[in-house]
């Protein structure tokens, strides 16, 4: 026995602290991400994501009240307020040190006084209160630029997801999803008399239904909320990607299941090269094709769009499919098709009310692995997509322009970035149990 791999205590301990370190590698920049999604620039560029939950000090640039805000005290034109407040700042912040100069921005303590010439005379406190008075009345639309040294406490906000997918849309997700678990709810009790696979399908395809409704009813899709577009288009661009994403998924696998029961189970002339073409065909490289497919699309009037590429990503993920589901339908127990057969079953029969559901791991690896290339996917999109009008832009080519035009906004990009991994995650864990299974399918008989 301990020759065994894994009973051998040393091995043992490298093998808990190989997963370990997989673990955080993969844990830490997806937690930071999530974070940063809900931080502010300020605290971003002041310190990392692991501080979030702490105070922290800040240099900031905020502005006292706009002139039409003075009052008149005697011989003395005054604005008064908290600068924390009139900038719609946490107004528990705490500061160290101001100044009225980009050059000095801890010229002054909090309590003292800044005589800044013709525009008055500036006094800031400790907790954000000031005081600006002058001998003649302020002019001008916008309030006294101040430069502050405060210690803030943590701040937490969804303003960069209004900014990234438009107003109040991740409340609005949120609300929609509850609705289809409610909905999902009531089908799973209308239909609980049934025991067949209808009856445990209802549920999630009329919620999943009336998610898809809600969303595209209350303009999420297009990345209309309440009329507007947002600037960055990355609600469009989520929507486009699913569109993609959700046939180029389900297309091969249809495809491929009928194809590996074929190959492992029906005798017909010519099998073996078919399998050995689709072997040849796992080595093609993607880029090699890529020109020639374009090219038979042009040539047969498919052209650029949502139909071309749901075919190339067919055409690309059909070997890998054919190979792996083939390889698990050929090793499920023969005695049970046999018998099958014997009692008159067809193979149609066969495939739909056997193979199929002894099948489902290996369904459920390749789909997930399918649906996390298609999704993260740039070079196929660019090619097969018209993206002249940005109606069918990804969210991959979304985050590219993104690194362009918002180079130096890093709360936008997080939030952009974790918009785009939130599904691929969703997906992983809903479904990990299944890629387990899948994987491991063979691998001890």
């Amino acid at each position: 026995m301990s020759s065994i791999a894994g009973s051998k205590p040393t091995l043992t301990w490298a093998v808990h602290l190989s997963v370990l370190a997989l673990v955080l590698l993969w844990l830490f920049p997806t937690v930071g991400l999530f974070v940063s999604s809900f931080r502010t620039a300020d605290q971003i560029s002041a310190s990392g994501w692991w501080k979030a939950l702490f105070p922290q000090e800040q240099n900031l640039v905020l502005r006292t009240s706009a002139p039409d805000t003075q009052v008149r005290e005697g011989d003395l034109f005054v604005i008064r307020g908290n600068i924390f407040s009139d900038n719609d700042r946490v107004a528990e912040s705490e500061i160290s040190a101001w100044g009225i100069s980009s050059r000095a921005i801890s010229d002054y303590a909090p309590g003292e006084t800044a005589d800044m010439g013709d525009d008055g005379r500036l006094t800031v406190q400790a907790n954000g209160d000031y005081r600006l008075e002058n001998d003649v009345e302020f002019s001008g639309r916008r309030g006294e630029r101040v430069f502050v040294t405060a210690t803030t406490p943590p701040e937490f906000t969804l303003e960069n997801y209004d900014k990234v997918l438009g107003k109040n849309v991740v409340q609005r997700l949120l609300l929609f999803m509850l609705a289809a678990v409610a909905f999902g709810a009531v089908v799973r009790l209308l239909v609980r008399e049934r025991t067949d696979m209808v009856a445990s399908a209802a549920p999630w395809v009329g919620g999943i239904a009336l998610l898809v409704a809600l969303v595209y009813l209350f303009g999420l899709s297009t990345g209309t909320v309440a009329g507007a577009q947002t600037t960055d288009s990355m609600a469009k661009a989520f929507f486009s990607t699913l569109t993609v994403t959700i046939p180029a998924t389900v297309i091969p696998i249809v495809i491929a299941a009928f194809a590996a029961y074929a190959l492992a189970w029906m005798r017909f002339p010519g099998r073996a090269l078919l399998i050995a073409a689709v072997v040849a065909l796992l080595v093609v490289p993607l880029q090699l094709a890529l020109i020639p497919l374009l090219r038979l699309h042009l040539g047969i009037g498919i052209g650029k769009g949502y139909l071309g590429v749901w075919l190339a990503h067919t055409g690309f993920g059909l070997p890998l499919a054919i190979y792996l589901l083939r390889n698990y339908m050929v090793g499920l127990p023969r005695d049970i098709i046999e018998c099958a057969k014997v009692d008159g079953a067809t193979d149609f029969q066969i495939f739909t009310r056997i193979v199929l559901p002894l099948s489902f791991p290996a369904l459920a690896s390749f789909a997930i692995f399918q649906f996390l290339w298609t999704w993260n996917d740039l070079l196929v999109a660019k090619v097969f997509l018209i993206d002249a009008t940005g109606d069918t832009t990804v969210m991959t080519n979304q985050i590219v322009e993104l690194l362009g035009t918002r180079g130096g906004n890093w709360e936008i990009l997080a939030t952009a970035a974790f918009v785009s991994i939130a599904v691929p995650l969703v997906v992983f864990f809903a479904m990990q149990r299944y890629l387990v299974r899948g994987l491991l399918a063979g691998s001890v008989k």
